[in-house]
């Protein structure tokens, strides 16, 4: 079974980049316009990972083949931001999950109670910033799962993260971090031999699955922003006045891209160099109960 684990709607809120959060959003597609696309690229059960919010469940509960996730903006510790994917919750969970948002021992301690799946998504991506030892620490001794594939980075990214899941012994995810319809189940993770949902959920418990599908490219994030951007004159009757500002847009992603490349390089080398020797996530034991695996 095929399922795309990292899937964006309307629902996510505003972008996070500087000056346009102020008014475009994270993500255009319709929640049901992304249940159809998803089952035409070939996905046997569909759930979405907006930023914080699960109410894209609404108008897609009452499928089947759904369950619900969610992508959780988290402070860790050392003050750095990332986005962790949390699979099959319900509405309970979501309003914990949100509380401790900014607690990450607490927030960790309550994934292990529950039995959640969870995972680092875009480890060496600089999307959400910078990074610290402490936040490697934290990732390699409590977080059962990595996102290896990413739709969105480019191939060098997801190298990495393949490279760094394997050494760290991590249950590989993928999936295609989907603003827009376009690149819908550009990639996914599946599960050999699991005939239902629970199956499939099962076995990426287990270990079983497999990172799957298509790495992103300068053009590919390129033409992601531009469909987005092309959205702002439905939201706004002043929309129009930004189109000349399409122009700067290539610019921006290279930027980005080149970012995201110095980011890897960089995260790439000193972990490589440390050898198992990052520093111990800073906690009480009592916190934080389990080890990484399940």
């Amino acid at each position: 079974m095929r399922c795309d684990l990292h899937v964006h709607t309307d629902r996510s809120g505003m972008c996070t980049v500087p000056v346009a959060r102020r008014f475009c959003k994270e993500s255009y597609n319709d929640p049901l316009d992304v249940y159809h696309r998803l089952k035409e690229c070939g996905m046997d059960l569909v759930t979405v990972t907006d930023h914080d919010s699960i109410d894209a469940a609404e108008c897609l509960r009452r499928f089947p083949d759904f369950f619900l996730s969610e992508e959780v903006t988290c402070t860790m510790p050392s003050g750095t931001e990332i986005h962790a994917g949390v699979y099959d919750i319900t509405e309970r969970d979501h309003i914990e999950l949100q509380r401790r948002q900014n607690d990450v021992p607490s927030l960790l301690a309550y994934l292990r109670e529950r039995g959640l799946l969870f995972a680092i998504n875009h480890v060496f991506s600089a999307l959400t910033g910078r990074r610290t030892d402490a936040d490697f620490a934290l990732f390699e001794e409590f977080f059962p799962a990595m996102e290896t594939i990413n739709g969105q980075l480019l191939p060098a990214c997801n190298r990495e993260a393949v490279a760094l899941c394997a050494r760290w012994q991590k249950i590989p995810l993928g999936g295609s971090d989907s603003h827009t319809l376009a690149e819908l189940g550009r990639a996914f993770t599946e599960a050999p031999g699991a005939r239902t949902k629970g199956e499939f959920l099962a076995a990426l418990k287990a270990g079983w699955a497999r990172a799957r599908g298509r790495s992103g490219g300068y053009w590919q994030l390129t033409r992601a922003v531009w469909n987005i951007s092309a959205h702002l004159p439905e939201q706004y009757w002043w929309g129009f006045l930004l189109a000349p500002l399409a122009g700067v847009i290539p610019f921006v992603t290279l930027g980005s891209c080149l970012q995201d490349l110095a980011f890897a390089r960089f995260w790439s080398w000193r972990l490589s160099g440390q050898a198992g020797n990052l520093p111990h996530f800073p906690t009480s034991p009592a916190r934080i109960r389990t080890s990484s695996r399940w």
